[in-house]
């Protein structure tokens, strides 16, 4: 009975225990259960000294408040003076003069962005310091320090400086002024735009704050097939209520602009961007943005691809077009971001046109223009070779362009964490100036001495309560912004921070999770894509396999363009014997792919076109490395649904539940790539499915005639 009234009186005090929803991703702060760590945080922390009042000192403080309260289970105090055990928050110049001769010198290679923890003796007085030459630097250094507590590790010796290694971090919205997402798969946009600018979503202040902890400092917030109106005056009030809540956490906002604009709201007959009235307008429209918005941060532009507009319609270059735009920002420090991906349907391989297109222009856009460059030749694959004009333009500005939302990679219900994508793009050796050429020194600028520099992200945000719908989506929007700002840390590093904040630190929990995250990727390669093979999805929708299909209204939208299965073997022979776009490569890399026989077995069928009979590393025909490899991937998500199970206990009922019926659909489609793409190969092939695997539970004409017409994000 005493029981049941506890449990009644917590009711109705309304103490209920807050379920696990997701909303909070990895700044959950939840209370310290170490009770030395607490008491030691405790002590350490016993006042918070914060003497700026800018919007951003503003949220450093609504920051800690929160965080503090929550994590060591009492208030904290924030004081006017600095006190003894003191947490002080404060750009440099704010301290103390003492304070600024002991710690300015500390700062002196640290940029505009970068901050020092430091734990020093001032005064008489044990200190906790996070300083840095700007407000959003000590903005950055809070988040730091708050993820060394939730990851429950000493704070009490603190030297710690830090600076981002890229310029630009980015998020590139797919959203539509309709609220569609393209190639969305966590439902709506979180933007609003009916009810703004009046009615501001308390989500805006929590996305800023997400984005501000991990380093991300910009936002594209509309789709790159853009739409003319958001760049109309009430749609850019619209634009500006969201970026006055984005600001303090030193977000800028940038938006995907329609070349064709001056025609669609300017009543101009021509966009031909070396037309007087064309850049006149686009003039006038800078200027009127940055009247609006004064810190707005550019244009990111989709154009002649894929039936967007853009300078070829006019008989111009992709310079031409970019440089109009980048003179109209100039004057206000504004940049464009301008996409390579362009391909037509009348190119003799799909994989060739940005370098064939892009690299006559090395050197011709102006110093406010970055081009903007998928991380492979195609299009987000699950794995796909860099692209070959990563390191074909030296001269200009690259922005890597990476794709959290999972569009080839099982959308919405898949766990595959991406880090190790990311970096195998980045540790790839491009030889573009003598070995040890990465990516990464590449888009960091070190390699050619460029400071405008970035990394992006296609968002994998929507409207869902836990942002992302799978809950390790979330993971995937984390560790970009962690590698935007350090590409040196390592996927284990990031996923483990991720696990200790997102699921606490636990150490089965951290391992198990871990374990599944690193491998999640590689598994889902094996049960898709296999050995090079690329672009086999379901068309327009890309969900689910559809390697036979051969009807699309133009070649390089099928499958069957990419895998080119015969009676005699598979692959895209991109050598010299076919395409040749492998000659786009640096030699020293050209040759790592050049011999079918020591071809990385990753990368196979992307370069070769070899027999079914083609003898394999592991020993095995390639057609059996195929059927091999399939197994695997199915093997690769039962092991991890046993895996989530093993953690049962420790996981919150909510999220445990949610992840186990993702994994159910997870492992149900890998079954399904498997069967169908191993029967369709196999009917090809003319070869039969080896013992001792299993034969698909349907026959090819089953997998063939399903339909999906209401798959999301299409």
């Amino acid at each position: 009975m005493k029981k049941v009234l506890l449990i009644l009186f917590i009711f109705l005090c309304g103490y209920q225990v807050q379920a696990e929803d997701g909303y909070n991703a990895w700044l959950r702060y939840t209370p310290i259960s170490q009770p030395a760590l607490l008491s030691a945080y405790r002590t350490q922390i016993a006042s918070c000294y914060i003497p700026g009042h800018s919007p951003t000192d503003t949220a450093i403080r609504n920051e800690l408040q929160q965080a503090l309260h929550s994590m060591l289970q009492q208030s904290v105090s924030f004081t006017a003076a600095i006190q003894p055990r003191a947490l002080v928050c404060a750009r440099i110049n704010l301290l103390p003069a003492a304070l600024q001769q002991q710690l300015g010198n500390l700062l002196t290679n640290t940029d505009s962005s970068g901050y020092l923890l430091k734990t020093i003796s001032y005064a008489g007085k044990n200190l906790t310091v996070i300083t840095a030459k700007t407000d959003i630097g000590v903005l950055y250094g809070t988040f730091a320090l708050l993820r060394k507590m939730q990851e429950q590790q000493p704070i009490s010796n603190l030297d710690e400086h830090s600076s981002p290694k890229l310029k630009l971090r980015l998020l590139n919205h797919w959203d539509n002024l309709t609220r569609y997402v393209e190639r969305g798969y966590a439902g709506i946009s979180i933007w609003n735009w009916h009810t703004l600018p009046t009615y501001i979503d308390p989500r805006y202040t929590d996305y800023a704050r997400l984005n501000a902890s991990i380093g991300i400092n910009g936002t594209v917030l509309n789709n790159v097939n853009a739409s003319a109106t958001i760049l109309t005056r009430p749609w850019l009030l619209k634009v500006a209520a969201i970026a006055k809540v984005l600001r303090p956490y030193g977000i800028r906002v940038y938006l995907s602009a329609r070349f064709s604009a001056p025609i669609e709201i300017g009543n101009l007959h021509t966009a031909d961007p070396l037309n007087d009235s064309v850049r006149t307008w686009w003039q006038e429209k800078a200027k009127e943005i940055y009247s609006i918005i004064p810190d707005f941060g550019g244009f990111l532009v989709k154009a002649n691809s894929e039936g967007q507009p853009g300078p070829q319609s006019y008989g111009r270059s992709h310079a031409d077009g970019a440089n109009l735009l980048a003179d109209a920002l100039a004057p206000y420090g504004g940049i464009v971001m301008w996409r390579a991906f362009v391909y037509n349907p009348e190119a003799t391989d799909r994989f060739k046109q940005a370098y064939e297109e892009f690299t006559p222009l090395d050197g011709k856009f102006h110093s406010n223009v970055l081009v903007q460059v998928k991380n492979g030749p195609i299009d987000f694959q699950p794995r796909e070779p860099i692209s070959p004009l990563l390191a074909a333009m030296p001269k200009t500005p690259l922005l890597l362009e990476f794709q959290l939302t999972q569009e080839y990679l099982g959308q919405g219900t898949h766990l595959v964490y991406e880090a190790p994508l990311f970096k195998e793009v980045l540790e790839t050796d491009t030889y573009a100036n003598g070995k040890n050429s990465t990516v990464a020194s590449i888009v960091d600028g070190d390699l050619n001495q460029h400071t405008l520099t970035g990394i992006t992200g296609v968002a994998n945000i929507g409207n869902e309560r836990n942002w992302t719908n799978h809950p390790f989506g979330q993971a995937n929007w984390y560790a970009l912004g962690r590698l935007a700002w350090n590409p040196q840390l390592s996927s284990d590093t990031i996923a483990k921070e991720w696990i200790r904040q997102t699921f606490g630190c636990n150490p089965k929990v951290i391992n198990t999770i871990d374990t599944m995250m690193l491998a999640s990727r590689e598994t889902m390669v094996q049960y898709m894509t296999p050995l090079g093979l690329h672009h086999i999805m379901g068309n327009g929708h890309h969900y689910g396999p559809a390697p036979w299909s051969n009807h699309a209204p133009r070649p390089d939208w099928d499958p069957v363009y990419y895998h080119k299965a015969d009676n005699f073997g598979i692959g895209f022979d991109r050598t010299a014997t076919g395409s040749n776009a492998l000659a786009q490569y640096q030699p020293g890399l050209r040759q790592q792919y050049a011999d079918s026989s020591s071809c990385d077995p990753r990368f196979l069928l992307w370069f070769h076109h070899v027999s079914w009979q083609h003898k394999m590393p592991s020993g095995r025909t390639l057609w059996n490395e195929l059927c091999y490899q399939y197994n695997a991937g199915v093997n690769g998500v039962t092991q991890m649904q046993q895996q989530w199970k093993n953690i049962a206990p420790f996981i919150d009922p909510e999220r445990y539940q949610q992840v186990t019926m993702l994994l159910g659909i997870q492992h149900q489609d890998a079954i399904w790539w498997r069967d169908a793409c191993l029967s369709y190969f196999s009917s090809i092939a003319k070869l039969p499915i080896p013992a001792p695997y299993p034969m698909p539970a349907h026959p090819l004409e089953y997998y063939q005639q399903l339909r999906f017409p209401y798959a999301p994000g299409n």
